[in-house]
C-alpha cells in the first residue's frame, strides 16, 4: 500500500513538473526574432526555442511534438515570437511558414533608358555599385538567361547588354546584389520578349535576328514620344534600309555623347563611330537604348507606308510630320519650325 502511494506520487509529480515546463512563459510585448536554418530537425529547433527564451524546456517541447506527432512540416526562415506564446501557437506558426515578412526596395527603369542611365539612376538610389553595374553589362556570361546566349558577339557593342535590361517597376529584397538587380532585369526580359506571339515565325519571315529586332526598336522608343507613330516610324526605318539609305538617326548620336544635347551640332553628326548613322548605313551594332514592349512590337509588325522621312512638330505635340520625298520633307521642317 506503502509503495502504491509513493508510485502515485512520483506520477503526479512527474506530471505536474511536465506541466508546469509546458506552461507559457511570462507574457512580453518585446518580440523576439530568430532564424530556423534549412535541414534543421526537431531536436535543435527545441533547444533554439529555448535558448531564445520562448519556451521553458526543449525537452518538454520535443516531447509534446512527439504526442501531437508534428515537427516534420516545419519551415525554415525568420521568425518573430513574443514571450507568452503557447506550444500550440508556436507550432501553427512554424507549420505555416509565417515568416518575418522580409525589407524590398522597389526601383523603375524608365522606357528607353541606357545602361549608363540605368547605372547612374541606380547607384544614386542605393541600390546598385554603378562600376560593377557597367561591367557587368559587358559579360552576359555572368548571368544564368537563356535569351541572352544568342547575343552576337561583336567587339563594336559599346555594352553587350544594352536593350535587354528590361524598363519595369521592380521589387527586390533590400541588398540585393547588382548581380541579382540585372538578373531580375534580364529575367523579365525574357518573360516579356517569350510573351509575344509568333516571334520566331516573324522574325524569319523578316530576316531579322532577335538582336537586330530589339536594335530597331531602341531606335523606334527614343525617336517616338506617340504610341501610335511607333509602328509608322518603324516602317520608314525598314523602307530607309530596303533602298539603301543612311536612316540618319539623331538618337544613334545621342547615344555616343556622355550627356544627351537638347539639340545636336553639325560636328556632332560626324563623330567615328560604328553607331553614328550619319556616316554609316544599315543597323547600329546593337541597340541604343531598353526598348519598351509597344516598341519591340512595332518593329516586328512596322506601318506599311511610302513614307522615308518625318520631323518632330514643334507644336509640343511630340509627333511627326512625315514625308515621301525630300522635297515634301523640307516643306515639313519649314512647317515645323513655323509653329514654335
Amino acid at each position: 500500500m506503502i509503495l502504491l502511494l509513493i508510485i502515485v506520487i512520483a506520477v503526479g509529480g512527474a506530471g505536474a513538473y511536465a506541466w508546469n515546463m509546458m506552461r507559457p512563459l511570462e507574457a512580453s510585448t518585446e518580440p523576439i526574432v530568430f532564424e530556423i536554418k534549412s535541414g534543421t530537425g526537431t531536436s535543435k529547433i527545441a533547444e533554439q526555442l529555448q535558448q531564445e527564451g520562448l519556451i521553458r524546456s526543449g525537452l518538454a517541447f520535443k516531447g509534446y511534438l512527439k504526442w501531437k506527432k508534428q515537427g516534420s512540416n516545419f519551415m525554415a526562415g525568420t521568425y518573430s515570437m513574443n514571450p507568452g506564446v503557447s506550444y500550440e501557437e508556436i507550432v501553427n506558426k512554424l507549420n505555416s511558414g509565417e515568416v518575418v515578412p522580409e525589407e524590398m526596395v522597389k526601383f523603375t527603369i524608365p522606357e528607353g533608358y541606357t545602361v549608363l542611365q540605368m547605372a547612374d539612376k541606380l547607384s544614386e538610389e542605393g541600390i546598385v555599385d554603378r562600376d560593377e553595374f557597367i561591367k557587368l553589362a559587358n559579360d552576359p556570361s555572368a548571368f544564368d538567361v537563356d535569351i541572352i546566349k544568342d547575343i552576337p558577339v561583336d567587339e563594336e557593342l559599346r555594352y553587350v547588354l544594352e536593350g535587354y535590361l528590361f524598363p519595369e517597376t521592380y521589387e527586390l529584397k533590400k541588398d540585393s546584389s547588382t548581380h541579382d538587380v540585372m538578373q531580375r532585369m534580364l529575367e523579365e526580359f525574357q518573360t516579356k520578349v517569350n510573351s509575344i506571339p509568333n516571334l520566331e515565325t516573324e522574325l524569319q519571315e523578316k530576316k531579322l535576328s532577335l538582336h537586330e529586332l530589339l536594335t530597331i526598336a531602341s531606335l523606334v522608343e527614343r525617336e517616338v514620344v506617340v504610341d501610335a507613330e511607333r509602328p509608322l516610324v518603324a516602317g520608314v526605318i525598314y523602307n530607309r534600309i530596303q533602298q539603301d539609305m543612311k536612316l540618319e538617326i539623331d538618337a544613334t548620336v545621342q547615344y555616343l555623347l556622355d550627356k544627351p544635347k537638347a539639340r545636336l551640332l553639325f560636328k556632332d553628326l560626324k563623330v567615328e563611330s560604328p553607331y553614328n548613322m550619319y556616316l554609316n548605313k544599315g543597323l547600329p551594332p546593337g541597340p541604343i537604348a531598353s526598348p519598351s514592349l509597344p516598341s519591340i512590337q512595332a518593329a516586328l509588325q512596322p506601318e506599311a507606308s511610302e513614307y522615308l522621312f518625318y520631323v518632330t512638330k514643334k507644336d509640343g505635340s511630340s509627333g511627326h510630320l512625315f514625308a515621301k520625298t525630300y522635297k515634301e520633307h523640307q516643306q515639313n521642317i519649314a512647317k515645323s519650325k513655323a509653329a514654335q
